[in-house]
């Protein structure tokens, strides 16, 4: 996987504010334990756009650009 552009951490930042409410849409982790349509709270988006979330099932995985998938609640 390559690393997002600045352009687009830069937009991940500006959409996925901390706080920001979403439900999770796809996670392609086989060991993840986040079933689909969990919502969770953005803690960050790091610098290599990776969107931390803090799930309401107590997990913490972060959500990878371009493999995972989120939507705003």
């Amino acid at each position: 996987m390559n690393t997002p552009s600045q352009v687009i951490i830069v937009m991940l930042k500006s959409n996925y504010p901390e706080g920001t409410r979403v439900t999770l849409v796809s996670m392609d982790d086989p060991y993840a334990k986040i079933p689909e349509g969990t919502e969770g709270t953005v803690r960050l988006v790091d610098s290599m756009g990776t969107i931390h979330v803090n799930w309401d099932n107590g997990s913490s995985l972060g959500v990878v650009y371009g493999v995972d998938s989120i939507s705003k609640v």
